[in-house]
């Protein structure tokens, strides 16, 4: 078995949900899920299917978010693993929705950091072991950054 690390390309402004499904349904019930909870989201989504053909399927609003999750799928290769690539939502807008499609076993992140996903691999295929989801923590947060934190969330409306 080999164990590697596939980084997930992506431009520092949108975010990404990765997760794990079962179902070839899935990219329809994930498109309607992501068309309804966000009016006019631009997303792209792809998932690897596990048996059959074993086809990367796909759909999305924005050709090149999809061509983006469709090439990151592709890089993790691992079965019944789909990539959302978020243009202009939040995961907070949709992960709800996204974790309430019946297809849906796991969501490993949801976020704009930099992310790496770790692959285990053999001779019959690959499973996602975990996510490295950005940057260590390099301290505890004191009274100014709670200032802060409690201010950016005022600021970009999503605290009152």
């Amino acid at each position: 078995m080999e164990i590697k690390t596939v980084c997930i390309e992506k431009p520092a402004e949108v975010n990404v949900i990765i997760g794990q499904a079962h179902f070839i349904k899935t990219v329809e019930d994930l498109y309607e899920c992501l068309v309804t909870a966000v009016p006019g989201i631009k997303f792209g989504l792809a998932f690897c299917e596990a048996s059959g053909p074993c086809l990367i399927r796909h759909a999305g609003t924005d050709a090149e978010l999809e061509a983006l999750a469709i090439k990151n799928a592709l890089s993790i290769g691992a079965g019944h693993a789909f990539v959302v690539i978020l243009g202009n939502a939040f995961p907070v807008n949709v992960l709800n929705a996204v974790k309430q499609v019946q297809e849906v076993c796991t969501v490993f992140c949801a976020t704009a950091n930099p992310v790496k996903v770790i692959i285990a691999e053999d001779e019959s295929g690959a499973g996602i072991l975990g996510i490295i989801d950005g940057a260590r923590p390099r301290g505890v947060e004191g009274e100014q950054e709670t200032m802060e934190r409690k201010s950016f969330l005022r600021r970009i409306g999503y605290k009152l």
